[in-house]
């Protein structure tokens, strides 16, 4: 009955999370097609059916692509809050009003012996917010589509066993690729993603000893790659005492083949 967890596709193209606990099944954003998102499920051995409920982030398409089509399909819940309902429904169709309630950010709600926790995150979306998942003791945090990581959320989220954390783009490779200039700044600014670097210093500040995983999530197809970010992390990481592969594992996640379900 423990959190199981799978990141089902992560990056630029299209993200979803899936997280179970034995009694209940939960999907975190559906970020790409229908067809997708079943292939997904297919690759993990889950039935989508089954779910308990999507739960949004935020209202950008990587993100609810599938949100609507899915929950009409299989008749889900969607959880979000009430800025980022207002922000995605004009995006995903009209949801049938017994499928529609309102997770406010810095609430929590319980689904049996599991308790998610919403907080804030520095986004530019209408309320971008991320989950913490509360099992017997066991947490699993999920943080990526923020510009900084804030004393508050560092607070929220420290010494979870398992952390799924966005280590977005190189800044070197996005300072010198193709992207125009404004949107290079997005990325870079206080509401755009974080950089391999500055999301290894957050996670120096928040793993404990009960951190055994981490899984680098949405890295850009344009401006990172999967080895860069995994060494770029390690080498802040132990400049700052952490010693990678003892302390905990770091684990790649890709925008196409879902992570292994693992038991948190």
């Amino acid at each position: 009955m423990s959190l199981q967890l799978s990141v089902l596709a992560s990056g630029s193209t299209g993200n979803a999370i899936y997280v179970e606990d034995g009694e209940h099944s939960f999907l975190v954003d559906a970020g790409l097609s229908g067809k997708q998102m079943e292939a997904l499920f297919q690759n993990i051995n889950r039935d989508m059916s089954k779910l308990s409920g999507i739960f949004v982030t935020h209202e950008h398409s990587d993100h609810i692509k599938g949100v609507g089509i899915v929950a009409r399909k299989y008749k889900l819940p969607i959880y979000a809050n009430e800025k980022t309902w207002h922000a995605m429904e004009p995006l995903i169709g009209t949801i049938p009003t017994e499928q529609k309630f309102i997770f406010s950010t810095e609430t929590v709600k319980s689904f049996g012996s599991t308790d998610i926790e919403s907080f804030g995150v520095s986004h530019d979306a209408a309320e971008p917010m991320f989950y913490v998942f509360h099992r017997d003791g066991k947490k699993l945090v999920l943080i990526t589509d923020t510009g900084y990581v804030s004393d508050r959320m560092k607070g929220i989220i420290s010494n979870a066993d398992a952390y799924v954390f966005e280590s977005n783009h190189d800044v070197q490779m996005l300072r010198m690729g193709r992207y125009p200039w404004n949107i290079k700044r997005r990325i870079l600014s206080d509401v755009g993603h974080v950089s391999n670097e500055d999301a290894a210093i957050a996670m120096s500040e928040v793993v404990g000893d009960n951190t055994k995983r981490v899984y680098l999530a949405h890295l850009s197809l344009d401006n990172n790659i999967k080895d860069l970010a995994r060494m770029s992390v390690t080498q802040t990481l132990e400049s700052r005492g952490l010693i990678v592969g003892e302390q905990f594992n770091l684990l790649d996640t890709d925008p196409k083949v879902p992570t292994s379900l693992t038991t948190i």
